[in-house]
């Protein structure tokens, strides 16, 4: 869990980078560890400035990244209108795929339907050092569902972690007090104060009784 200094604007991401590259350089002391090739959760050269977050983390570790995003993000005229619905429509197996070409005639990226039974494609695009065939082919073979199984696997651990370090933090839950209810007995309420009723004998009732001159003083 970090503190963040800056607020959320989506497409720029650098100020995750940091954090990605300590995470990275703390396998790199285990050169068994030390990963071949990083899937990273956001895009790379389909991007605002052709340099997300996969482009930015990959010049700074050097080694292949891929950038997987869950969205299009919607830049050099790629838009997420009827067409762009057709063509999702038009993916039909698993490893299906149309490539996102901007207004500039660029090759920004791929959307890949990563799973026989998905419905929406995942957007494939160049972070560094890899092709984007090569980049298309080794996420669809991570894939047992739509999301990566690597990405899947980290969306999971995080949220599990940030889960047990929050009810961590908390106070505990104020248990519910029992409020046991004692049931009083029941008192005859008496018009006139008297003398206290007999152990086992009905108070006396000192009301009128039937034929009686209500009236009378």
């Amino acid at each position: 869990v970090v503190d963040l200094t800056a607020p959320y604007v989506s497409g720029f991401l650098a100020f995750e980078v940091p954090f990605l590259v300590e995470a990275v350089q703390l396998r790199a002391k285990e050169p068994g560890l030390l990963p071949q090739v990083l899937l990273v959760d956001g895009n790379g050269l389909l991007h605002h400035r052709g340099f997300g977050v996969a482009c930015h983390l990959g010049v700074l570790i050097d080694l292949p990244c891929i950038g997987v995003a869950k969205k299009l993000l919607q830049v050099d005229g790629l838009e997420k209108n009827d067409l762009h619905k057709e063509k999702v429509q038009l993916l039909q197996a698993g490893g299906d795929t149309f490539p996102l070409v901007g207004d500039s005639g660029i090759v920004l990226g791929v959307a890949l339907k990563s799973h026989d039974h998905s419905t929406n494609p995942l957007y494939i695009s160049v972070g560094h050092k890899i092709s984007l065939e090569t980049a298309v082919r080794l996420t669809r073979a991570c894939c047992r569902f739509r999301i990566p199984e690597p990405v899947r696997q980290a969306d999971i651990r995080s949220r599990e972690y940030i889960r047990r370090t929050l009810e961590l933090a908390s106070p505990p839950a104020l248990g519910r007090e029992r409020i046991q209810k004692v049931k009083r007995p029941e008192v005859c309420p008496q018009r006139y104060s008297g003398e206290p009723a007999s152990e086992g004998r009905p108070p006396e009732d000192h009301s009128p009784g039937p034929g009686a001159d209500l009236d009378a003083p």
